[in-house]
Order: structure tokens, then sequence, then C-alpha cells
């Protein structure tokens, strides 16, 4: 039996998971809903669905919804499925405020109910097949450069673009982040455009990640080190190089490229969220996963702010919570 799926909001990302959903087949695109009359009407031509100004009218029509509306409106459209018992896919950030995600997830296992954060790049090809091999990193670098839209501009870069490096980071080390420092400036919103953070973990692992998205190339890329060997993945290409230390007859570096087919990763992520729904298991990126993502976004956001303030900027980040 085909799962029935609801699409709320027509947007641009929007428009993709629409996408996606006509070509599995063991679900369906039931229903999309979005305030503006003209999103609907392209849905509707597009994709021969029945379209909704008011999300609340899925209700009843669909087993499942994907949420993609702007972060502000996360807590009110997911936590009402969540609510009425219907599993839910939700575009990064899981929220607007930590308060709002807690609360999220709190619906979600109240009402033991599928609860996806669509972090992408859990999903990218480099990242799955190179994921069993990383043991212990004890370093870890990461860039995400991207030139300037318009389109994720509703909130900074540290939770557009860096809590995408900062979930894949907390998937692999698995321990608690004890110290926090960051650095960033606004450049043409009045939010966070470009931010470097390090952080220290209780294992000893350090990270360093910086995004920016005034950039002018494009560069998603994340280096791993750990004790024999070190990882260098493009996100983009889906490349990976890997450099390990040979001991015989002498200590050598050695260095191997891998073969990885590029998948679809946006497609994984929603074949992976109709599993869970189907099989009525935890979701390979769970709501308490964007929740850590988001609560150690605020961190960097915090200490961003306060190195603002000291540097003279009248106006830190919006660091709302």
């Amino acid at each position: 039996m085909k799962l029935r799926i609801g699409v709320v909001g027509a947007g641009y990302l929007g428009t993709f998971h629409c996408d996606k959903y006509t070509q599995l087949q063991d679900a369906e695109l039931a229903a999309v809903a979005d305030t503006d009359e003209a999103k609907r009407t392209a849905a509707h031509d597009r994709f021969g669905v029945d379209t909704y100004g008011d999300y609340r009218e899925l209700y009843g029509l669909v087993d499942a919804v994907s949420v993609v509306v702007p972060t502000v409106s996360h807590y009110d459209v997911a936590g009402y499925f969540l609510r009425k018992g219907i599993p839910v896919l939700l575009e990064k950030p899981i929220a607007d405020t930590v308060s709002h995600a807690r609360k999220l997830v709190k619906a979600a296992e109240e009402n033991n109910v599928a609860f996806q954060i669509g972090h992408l790049e859990r999903f990218n090809s480099a990242i799955r097949t190179v994921s069993g091999m990383i043991k212990r990193p004890v370093f870890i670098e990461a860039h995400r450069l991207s030139p300037f839209t318009v389109r994720g501009t509703d909130v900074d870069v540290v939770r557009d673009l860096m809590i995408h490096d900062l979930d894949i980071i907390f998937s692999l080390i698995r321990s608690d982040v004890v110290s926090v420092d960051a650095v960033g400036v606004p450049v043409l919103t009045d939010k966070i455009d470009i931010a470097n953070a390090r952080l220290k973990f209780k294992n000893g692992c350090v990270a360093n990640v910086t995004a920016s998205r005034v950039s002018s190339e494009k560069m998603r890329k994340i280096r791993l080190f750990q004790r024999d060997s070190y990882f260098s993945i493009d996100y983009g290409t889906s490349r990976v190089n890997i450099i390990r230390v040979n001991q015989c007859p002498q200590p050598e570096l050695e260095a191997k490229q891998l073969e990885i087919s590029k998948e679809d990763s946006l497609l994984e992520e929603i074949k992976s969220f109709i599993h869970a729904v189907k099989t009525k298991n935890d979701p390979v990126v769970k709501g308490r996963d964007g929740l850590l993502a988001l609560e150690n976004a605020f961190k960097i956001l915090g200490k961003i702010e306060k190195n603002l303030k000291v540097v003279g900027y009248e106006k830190g980040p919006d660091n709302s919570r």
C-alpha cells in the first residue's frame, strides 16, 4: 500500500520534494499546501495534485508530510502534524529557537511518530561510504562556502550552512562539546554571513568549521584526521581521498582516491524517511539530532555576538532562542 504524502511549502525546495515523491513506488504525492496562490497553481499544473491554502486542510488526506516552509514557521506547522500523530520530514534547521525545537522533539516522542530532520549531507554518497572507516578523529576541518543568494537569509549563515557540518561532525564524534569559540560578521544582511567556529570535545577531538554565504566560489569540503590516516571529502563531487601511514618497510604516506557513484542525496533522504515511516524505526536523522545541531549553533552565535561587541559592532547577530 502506498503512503499518501503531503508537502507543505511549494517554493524552490518544496518543489524538489514534490518531484522526488513522484519517483517512488511505495509513496504518492497526495496533496500540497502553500499560502501563495501562484505556487499552488504551479504545483497543481506540474504534479496534477490537489492543493490547499491552509496546511491544516491536509489532515485526513495524508499519512506523512514534508514540511518545507521558512524556519520561523517550523514550530507551528511541524508541531501541528506531530501532535496529530502524522510523521514529519522537516527541513533544517529544526526550528527558530531551541525552546521550540525541544517542544517539537517532545511532541514526536509523546506521540510515538517518526520525526526526521533534513540534514541532507548525511545522505551524501561520500559520507555514507566513509562513515564506517572513521574511528576516532582528533582534528576535523570543514569549509562550506557559497556565493550570495537571497534564499536562506531568513536565518544567519550558522543555521543556514554551517549547521550541515555541525550535524555531520556530531554524528561521527559522539562526544560532548566542552568549549566553543567563534568569530563572524554580517556582510550583505543584518545577520551573520561569514563565521568560523572552533569546538573542543570531551574526548579530545577539535573541530574547526568555516561557513560563508558571500564567497566568490562554492566549496563544500571536510577533512578528518585520525591517528594513522586522514580523509578529505568533497561533498559537491562526492570525491574521497584517503591518506594512510604505511609503516613498512619505513613510514610513508599512501594516498588512495575512492571511486564513488554520486547519488541524489534528497531522493535518498526521502526514501529513508518513507522507510522509517513504514517500518516504524528511528529515522537516520532524528529530531534529537536536529536539536543537538541547533543548540550548538546558538552557542556559536552567542560567542560571535560577544566578539562583535568587543570589536565595537553596534549590532550583533540575531541570537534569539
